[in-house]
């Protein structure tokens, strides 16, 4: 089994930056993939950003250019920096970690509100 928490949600304002944190604990594999997915109200859940096992990166076309995701590989941790943010990005934003079974393990999700 595998626990993963996100934390770093919030109200920003349009243009501003915010960071999102999440942490994987439990049986956590040596190669695995983690990274984020957000949901807006009556909306999919969609890929925002990957830091693949690989050591590439995936992100979601609405996000290029302004979202970064890291990781710390030592602490099976993931980040995301997002800046020059909209209103669109406002969702609650869901972290995952996959190892090598590809089952995605999802956190609780933590609520980005983008507004003035």
């Amino acid at each position: 089994q595998v626990h993963v928490v996100e934390s770093g949600g919030g109200l920003v304002q349009p243009g501003g930056s915010l960071t999102l944190s999440c942490t994987a604990s439990g049986s956590i594999s040596s190669r695995y993939s983690m990274g984020w997915h957000r949901q807006a109200p009556g909306k999919y859940r969609e890929l925002v950003a990957v830091s693949l096992s690989t050591g590439d990166d995936n992100y979601g076309d609405s996000v290029k250019g302004r979202f970064t995701v890291s990781r710390e590989q030592s602490r099976s941790a993931v980040y995301l920096q997002m800046n020059s943010l909209r209103p669109e990005d406002t969702a609650t934003y869901y972290c995952h970690y996959t190892g090598p079974d590809d089952w995605p393990y999802w956190g609780q999700g933590t609520q980005v509100n983008v507004s003035s």
